[in-house]
């Protein structure tokens, strides 16, 4: 697949934000709970700790006033956990998150954090604070009214990390967290999708900020909110590089692009992000003692579903499963007005943002099994045997 620089400015994003108002006033509560993994594997894994944005978002944001919300169906169609039924995840199953934990061996997925049942032993599995729109960056999608950003993530860790105090006392507490539990951080994207490079929101950023000193501000909040977690004996983590956001069904439609063509300023910006995310990670494993910083390749192994998709048994790397809005569905979020293809499961892009469950396991097997090109220093089944 070719990547090719696009000199055309984005169509008017007013469409897209008005018709996401539109489509997000049909939104019906669901549930956002933690729930049983049917085919649990016995042992291993402690508690999982997940902060992030909407690709690992498991329902947080079902609960706050925003305006980014997958607790609508069709989302989660394929979710066997609820039936088929949304809980605010945005895909049809599984999201990353999900499929690492039932592999290393959790009883349950991580509890959404702002869920009313997120109290007592059911935090023992592990909590998940990410949130739909959040960043690095608090300023980071200010365009949904609220979001969770990093920071507050982190904060509610805190909170998190005195209730295992209280549930299993504090020598217990700070073994189980220390050096049984796996803190996996998938945040970045929305820092250049719906910030630096979003048309109504960046032209302030972009005129007093280059890339390079964008970049810089949101490796240095990230090296505070890490070193933050490992205050708390946060000690095992695994961090996400930025996908080929270019590439998304929601950039190549805005943008007119041919299905072999990404945008490339999101790329670069991507790329530029990675290159100096991974010598962070590098830097923190030599200087806070006793901690594991992964580094996940997330880029290259996106990269690879899009452009050797059929290898894999997908029939399409460029239009959403399920959305509206041009030649690849990507304008207009999945909603119960959208078109929704038949085959789920032979689509990279569930929607014009995210993968479809069908990609997710593929990237998580690499995550869990893969060698250093794409995790490293160690894969996470290592990982969780450290």
């Amino acid at each position: 697949m070719t990547t090719k620089a696009s000199n055309r400015r984005d169509m008017d994003v007013t469409l897209f934000f008005f018709s996401f108002l539109f489509t997000l006033t049909a939104l019906v509560e669901a549930a956002g709970r933690g729930v049983n993994v049917n085919n649990n594997k016995n042992g291993g894994l402690g508690a999982s700790f997940i902060f992030g944005d909407s690709l690992v978002d498991a329902g947080n944001n079902n609960y706050l006033p925003t305006l980014s919300r997958a607790n609508m169906k069709p989302n989660g169609i394929d979710f066997k956990a609820s039936g088929g039924n949304p809980t605010g995840r945005f895909t049809n199953g599984r999201t990353i998150g999900d499929i690492v934990g039932e592999e290393l061996g959790s009883a349950n997925y991580a509890i959404p954090f702002l869920a009313p049942n997120a109290t007592g032993k059911a935090l023992l599995a592990g909590v998940n604070y990410a949130s739909g729109g959040g960043g690095i960056m608090n300023a980071t999608g200010r365009i949904f009214v609220n979001r969770l950003g990093m920071d507050v993530q982190v904060d509610f860790f805190n909170t998190t990390r005195k209730q295992f105090d209280d549930l299993l006392g504090k020598d217990k507490a700070k073994d189980y967290i220390s050096k049984k539990s796996i803190f996996s951080i998938t945040i970045g994207a929305n820092d250049f999708l719906n910030n630096y490079l979003f048309p109504l929101l960046s032209v302030g950023t972009r005129l007093t900020e280059t890339p390079d000193i964008f970049i810089d501000d949101m490796l240095n909040h990230l090296r505070d909110q890490l070193t933050r977690l490992y205050q708390m004996d946060a000690r095992k983590f695994v961090i996400g590089n930025v996908g080929p956001i270019g590439c998304i069904p929601y950039q190549k439609t805005i943008n007119q692009l041919n299905e072999d063509e990404c945008v490339d300023l999101a790329n670069k910006l991507a790329n530029q992000y990675n290159v100096r995310l991974k010598s962070l990670l590098e830097d923190l494993n030599k200087k806070l003692p006793g901690a594991v910083f992964v580094h996940a390749n997330v880029y290259d192994l996106v990269m690879e579903l899009i452009t050797n998709y059929k290898k894999y048994g997908f029939k399409t790397a460029t239009k959403a499963c399920c959305g509206n809005g041009g030649q690849y569905a990507g304008i207009i979020p999945c909603g119960p007005t959208s078109s929704l293809c038949e085959e789920r499961d032979k689509y990279v892009f569930w929607d014009p943002y995210h993968p479809s469950e069908a990609a997710n396991v593929i990237i998580a097997k690499q995550l869990l099994y893969g060698d250093v090109k794409v995790i490293s220093p160690v894969n996470l089944s290592k990982l969780r045997d450290m």
